[in-house]
């Protein structure tokens, strides 16, 4: 009895303290207690979900300016691969190549790859302190293409295999063309993830607003039955439940932002790797640039405002079924 009677005064206190609230007196104590457990799960929650969008995000965006690059690269180079032919000069049929493609219209420059670059590009798979001269590795030229007027690749392409004995031509279409198509579908594939990311955030948003409502029914009870007005208290939630998910959504985003950071710095330090090489040809130098990072600014607040609306839709709803309730019961 003297805890139903205890319980019931704590009840009287709060709902007086909220009534002088709502009539515009200040009061220390808020509709949703700050800084309890089920608020600091939620910050850990939200600090998640924003840590996966913004690294989906920065992933995409990575994506996305490779496709970019891949494209571009499409109408600027071509490839002439030269395999050995016995009794040939690896050298000189390198050479008559370059001199055949420089004397097409639409080629700016043809380069020749040495042989410590081409040991170089054959590392990943065959290891260092590889000595080409002892296997028959192809050799290849690079050839720089005028993107307003390209060369007739056929043409250019029968006149190598008919001069060069081993030569082939390869405009990389085919090749890049794939990895475009790859890439917008690994586009795709991210942004769909961000939505359910954001999906399961604004889920995990309602519950907690349910059970927020849940732990002080009898005060919003009282308190809605008054008088109060369904904005005054969906305000005191809102206004809780924003300030809890910012602290989070900027604790995610502070750390996806801290692992880009490092990403990259691990990538510009590891230039002349080939395992960051390989990396470099498929993300760039892993940097997401201006518009990235403005993108993880864009999330966080996101996150915040859409958990802002999201508890305010939610306590508008339920305060409306406790009005269906009430009305029943009448």
């Amino acid at each position: 009895m003297n805890e139903v009677l205890e319980r019931l005064e704590l009840a009287r206190d709060a709902v007086f303290q909220l009534v002088e609230r709502w009539r515009g007196a200040p009061t220390q104590s808020p509709i949703v207690p700050g800084g309890n457990v089920a608020g600091t799960a939620l910050i850990i929650v939200i600090a998640i979900m924003t840590f996966l969008a913004c690294l989906t995000f920065g992933g995409v965006s990575l994506v996305r300016d490779s496709a970019a690059a891949w494209q571009s690269q499409i109408s600027k180079e071509a490839t002439i691969q030269i395999k050995p032919v016995e009794g040939e000069d690896m050298e000189a049929l390198l050479a008559r190549a370059a001199k055949i493609a420089e004397g097409f219209a639409g080629v700016t420059s043809a380069r020749i790859v040495d042989r410590d670059a081409t040991a170089r590009l054959l590392e990943p798979w065959l290891g260092s302190g590889l000595d080409i001269e002892e296997l028959p590795v192809p050799r290849l030229v690079v050839v720089s293409i005028d993107e307003e007027s390209p060369p007739d690749f056929d043409i250019l392409r029968a006149e190598l295999v008919r001069s060069v004995p081993g030569a082939s031509f390869d405009d990389h279409r085919t090749w890049v063309d794939r990895l475009v198509s790859m890439a917008r579908t690994t586009v795709l594939i991210g942004m769909s993830v961000l939505a359910l990311v954001i999906a399961a955030t604004v889920l995990t948003v309602i519950f907690a607003t349910r059970g927020a409502m849940a732990g002080n029914d009898h005060i919003i009870e009282v308190l809605h039955f008054i008088g109060a007005e369904a904005r005054f208290v969906a305000r005191e939630f809102e206004r809780h439940f924003f300030r809890t998910a910012f602290k989070g959504a900027l604790c995610g985003g502070g750390v996806a932002v801290l692992v880009f950071l490092m990403v990259s710095w691990w990538s510009s330090r590891n230039l002349a790797t080939p395992e960051a090489d390989q990396a470099a040809a498929l993300f760039g130098n892993f940097a997401i640039g201006r518009g990235g990072y403005l993108g993880v600014a864009i999330i966080i607040l996101l996150v915040s405002i859409l958990t802002m609306i999201t508890t305010r839709l939610t306590v508008i709803t339920q305060l409306k079924e406790m009005d269906s309730r009430g009305s029943e019961s009448s």
